[in-house]
Parts: structure tokens; sequence; C-alpha cells
């Protein structure tokens, strides 16, 4: 193969990668969905629709994904104390807040949150642009844990922290904790829980099921990551040492 040059006539010194790659770089989707649009047609090289996904794409290519320009951009990670009374979501058309509204980056394009916690469910929320990582944190393949102290309204007797780690029958399958047990025996009201599964308001719906009702749900940790620093309703940019550790727990180079 020739020496390939820009659209500019130009060398194109520097190889873009992979076609799903790119677009997930660009913050479109991770590298899976965006086989799905290559696949329906979506995506354009210079003015051709390619179905590839292995398609290289070289510095100076004009990718569009739907009609639209994109280009990749630096990967944005970010780690939030999350507040009560607030949307795990990037908008919300009934205007309540999100939590991508306490996130003051001037930049904030392909921004989104890794998972869901519910409107009142507070602790540690992972946000990025990234949308592999995104992909395979959420995966329970990868089993990424996830903590929570639950504090609920009546006592939790130790026959239902049995139960939680033997397993419960929810409406959409059977769930349980990987570990459950009293944060201090004097207090059978409060209890730390680990999952890895990423459903939505998985803890909340199993201590329903074992007919505990949830006053305070907070999640104290995602994978190696705490929110020690960061106070309730703030965040902080995650440090390149964080966010490679967190790579190789999905096994992502």
């Amino acid at each position: 193969m020739g020496r390939r040059t820009s659209n500019r006539g130009e060398p194109a010194a520097m190889e873009a990668g992979r076609l799903n790659r790119y677009i997930a770089r660009a913050g479109v989707c991770s590298r899976r969905k965006a086989d799905g649009l290559i696949d329906r047609g979506l995506v354009k090289v210079n003015g051709v629709v390619v179905k590839k996904y292995w398609t290289h794409v070289y510095a100076g290519d004009i990718v569009e994904v739907n009609g639209q320009v994109i280009s990749p951009r630096r990967f944005q990670y970010v780690l939030m104390n999350k507040p009560t009374d607030t949307i795990t979501t990037t908008v919300d058309d009934r205007g309540r807040r999100t939590v991508l509204d306490l996130v003051s980056l001037d930049d904030k394009a392909g921004l989104f949150p890794v998972g869901r916690l519910d409107r009142n469910t507070t602790g540690v929320l992972v946000l990025t642009s990234d949308g592999d990582l995104a992909h395979r944190l959420m995966h329970p393949r990868w089993g990424v844990a996830k903590r929570y102290v639950a504090r609920t309204k009546a006592e939790i007797p130790p026959e239902l922290i049995t139960r939680l780690c033997q397993g419960v029958e929810l409406d959409d399958g059977p769930a349980r904790a990987d570990m459950a047990a009293y944060l201090n025996r004097s207090d059978r009201k409060t209890i730390g829980i680990e999952i890895h599964e990423g459903r939505n308001r998985l803890v909340r719906r199993m201590l329903a099921a074992c007919g505990c009702e949830v006053e305070s749900l907070d999640r104290v940790s995602f994978g190696n990551l705490t929110a020690k620093g960061v106070r309730r309703g703030k965040w902080r940019r995650l440090q390149p040492w964080e966010i490679n550790k967190l790579r190789r727990l999905v096994h992502l180079t």
C-alpha cells in the first residue's frame, strides 16, 4: 500500500485507529454500539458509507455519524459525591436537577453517568465520556463491586441478612448480595451491602423483597473509588492512576 495522505494532500502521519474505536473516542457511544451504527449504514468516511467496523481511519479523514461530523476528543473522568433530590441522567424533561447540572466543566460534551443512582440515593458516582470504559464498568460480566450503606425504618433481623446473601426473587429475576452485614452490632437498622450488578434500584428492591423499607441509601464505593475528600454535591476529576486502575479492573489496556 502506498503512503496514505490526508484530505489536504499531506502525509497522514498519525493513524487514528479502527472506525468503531474512533467513534467511541468521539464520545458518540461504546465500540459495541458503534458496530451497530456501522452495520446500519449510518457512518460515512470521506463521504462514503462504510459498513466494516474494522476499517481504519487516518488523520485528515472526515467521519460522519447520522450526517454529523465527529472527531476524537480528550476523555473526561469525573467522580461525584451525589446528593439527594438529583436525577442520574444528562437531561430531564421535567426540569429536575441532574447530576450533570452539578459539574462545572467548560466542555461537558459526551459526559454521562456510569450506571444509575436513583433520585434520593447518595454517594459515589462516576461520569465519563469514555464509552468503552463505561460499558464495561456497568456490565455484570466484569464484576465491578459497589458497596452501599443502607438504613431502614425498622430493625433488620439476622435471618434477613442471610436471605440477602442467599438471594431474593425480584420481578426481573433473582438477585443476591455478594456481602451483607451489620456495620455495628448495636444498630440493627444499618447494614453494609456489596453487589456487582447494575440493575435499576437493585438494593432498594432487594430490601423491599425482605419487607424492609429504606430510610436512606448511600453508595460508599465503586470499584477502587470512594468519595473520601469530596463533599456531598461536589465533584473532582479522577487522577490518571485512578483511571488506569479502573481500566485494569475491566481488562482495558
